[in-house]
């Protein structure tokens, strides 16, 4: 081995998913020090072992033949007989310059008779392998460019989940990498000292340190508290001090202050039990959607950009249609006997989108103007306020925009916010700020809290998990490419900080869901223009669902237009044919469960009725 200084330190957390064995159940699914196996205990010298302190940080320096340093992996396995299907490792480490074609091991696990390696992480000068065996093949997943033997503290997190292999180091951009197989360790019937964990530092002088990392970067994956949450949830009450309260009808907050509580959603036949952060499904009737029919021509304004569909209560159902037409205006429709009628034009500027949203008892109306009143007018997007005397909606507030594509309307405790996402500023600046606005309860009015640069932004997505607010921003163009990355943010400190980028194609939608209790994020990709001027529109848009051992989003499935059929997947069942359709929206009436969907090219939308069986 070649002369190194390794300061690190390991921890393997086995999280989710561990395959039950004939022993009994997986019950190890704790964090682990691996280093804990092999540290000499208190008062006690062993050879081989010696602390030392580096820049302000103590650790342990390691010496010697590498099989002083190896503990049975009986002492991790003790009711589990299958290595983890998904796991993470973390580890701090030093390492001084290494030359091109050396390489070292930071640890591996072997099987203790024949020696064969099981898993293993090597590291040469500026890559990294995680090495892995699976149903009987050896498999290298290599992240290269990762220089960390530059003689500086790094803390590593290798995240295994599924089909990915992701990579983080000091807290920056995951790198993530697809493996063929999922990982599944058959370390079945194991005795006593047949398997060894070996930590492989150098033979001469290396250090492991135990963890003291704390990321201060604004790319932070997650707090330390959130990560707690996944692993930990707070435990329920016990029945005789849980206070039970059911709610009937509209999906009520789930929290802190909710946790034991259940909700019966009365239109889908559903009981549910909110665990802290989320509904789960206890009991509801499964319908299955047998086909779809027509209902009704709504005849529009001029082509329809978007429709909100939204609920004013003791008022009635309506939608708002973002019509391109500047002269004509867009239409906002009331449901009256079964069918949308014209309630209310709008003076609206090539409108692009529509956002209903309530601020305390006052209700609200934001349009997307992509246009000023004339050419060398500023533009300006629009805030409506719905009057219950004049009992229609009246202009309220004028904000300045460039583009404007999308508003998204959300709540972040007791805070109303708005975020617009600004396309282009004339007619090739698309790297431009998109702005967040705040309201303020003093004088009434929406003002700028926080803006974040953006690359031809299309939309905007607000949600949440658990206590945590996120935000994404679908990026269209660049002014040379649409094969630039999206960003999600979370809100930290008053402010959203970037959490997440994602490669995306010409985004043009971002779109949230759950199911059960499985948290997923769509895009919707328009086209693929490189710098080169390559033009593809035959592309997939893609379904990320958030994986809890690294805390990322990971590639779930590459779609078109399908719905949830089962773990296999997305698959399709009703194939419907349109005419340049922009936008689908789903309601619900007393009638029964309906679509809509708009046209870009036509001035006529059509509302759709779902049978179900």
């Amino acid at each position: 081995m070649s002369e190194v200084l390794l300061l690190a330190c390991a921890l393997l957390s086995w999280i989710i998913t561990c395959q039950s064995g004939q022993s009994g159940p997986c019950t190890d699914l704790l964090p682990l020090d691996l280093l804990s196996h092999i540290l000499p205990k208190a008062q006690r010298a062993q050879g081989g072992i010696c602390m030392v302190q580096s820049r302000g940080a103590r650790g342990f320096q390691f010496s010697g033949s590498p099989h002083l340093f190896r503990f049975p992996a009986s002492q991790l396995f003790t009711n589990c007989n299958y290595f983890p299907a998904e796991f993470s490792i973390v580890f701090t480490l030093k390492i001084p310059k290494m030359a091109p074609e050396k390489s070292e091991y930071i640890f591996t696990l072997l099987e203790g008779d024949s020696g064969n390696l099981l898993l293993g992480l090597r590291l040469s000068q500026n890559t990294l392998h995680f090495l892995q065996k699976s149903q009987g093949n050896r498999k290298r997943t290599t992240f290269k460019g990762v220089g960390l033997a530059d003689n500086r503290w790094h803390t590593v997190v290798l995240a295994v989940t599924g089909h990915y292999t992701i990579l983080t180091v000091d807290c920056g951009i995951p790198l993530e990498l697809g493996s063929c197989d999922s990982l599944f360790f058959y370390l079945v019937q194991m005795l006593p000292q047949k398997y060894v964990l070996h930590l492989n530092p150098s033979s001469r002088r290396s250090q492991f340190l135990r963890p003291f990392y704390t990321c201060q970067s604004n790319h932070l994956p997650l707090t330390s508290s959130l990560t707690l949450m996944f692993l930990n949830p707070t435990p329920s009450k016990k029945p005789e001090e849980a206070e039970v309260r059911v709610t009937v009808g509209v999906k009520p907050p789930c929290g802190v202050s909710e946790e034991g509580q259940l909700w019966f959603n009365p239109l889908h036949q559903g009981l549910f039990l909110c665990d802290g952060m989320m509904w789960l499904t206890m009991l509801q009737v499964k319908q299955r959607l047998d086909y779809v029919e027509h209902h009704q021509d709504l005849f529009t304004n001029s082509e329809t950009f978007d429709i909100e569909v939204f609920q004013i209560p003791s008022v009635g159902l309506f939608i708002a249609t973002a019509n391109r037409n500047s002269d004509l205006g867009s239409g906002i429709y009331k449901w009256m006997d079964g069918k949308f009628e014209r309630y209310q034009n709008i003076s609206t500027y090539d409108a692009q989108a529509w956002q209903y949203f309530t601020v305390g008892k006052k209700k609200f109306l934001v349009v997307a103007n992509c246009k000023g009143i004339n050419a060398e007018d500023l533009e300006q997007s629009v805030i409506y306020k719905w009057s219950s005397r004049k009992l229609k909606f009246i202009r309220y507030q004028y904000l300045n925009t460039y583009g404007a594509r999308d508003w998204e309307a959300f709540h972040i405790q007791d805070e109303a916010f708005l975020a617009v996402a600004n396309h282009r500023q004339g007619e090739r600046n698309h790297n431009i700020d998109s702005v967040i606005y705040k309201w303020n309860p003093v004088l009434q009015y929406f003002e700028v809290n926080q803006t974040i640069q953006t690359s031809g932004a299309y939309d905007w997505e607000f949600f949440t998990i658990g206590p945590y607010y996120f935000l994404a921003v679908a990026n269209t163009f660049n002014g040379k490419s649409t094969v630039i990355s999206s960003t999600i943010y979370i809100w930290q400190e008053g402010m959203f900080q970037p959490y997440q980028s994602i490669t995306t194609f010409g985004a043009i939608d971002w779109e949230m869901f759950q199911i059960e209790n499985r948290i997923f994020l769509a895009v919707a990709n328009s086209q693929m223009l490189t710098e080169e001027g390559k033009i593809l529109y035959s592309i997939n848009s893609t379904i990320y669902e958030l994986s809890l051992t690294s805390q990322k989003f990971i590639k779930f499935q590459d779609i078109a237009t399908n719905r949830w059929q089962g773990y296999e997947g997305f698959v399709p069942v009703h194939r419907l044919s349109t005419n340049g359709c922009r936008d689908w929206e789903f309601f619900n009436t007393t009638d029964g469960s309906y679509l809509i969907y708009s046209s870009a090219r036509a001035a006529l939308s059509k509302v759709l009725k779902l049978r179900t069986v």
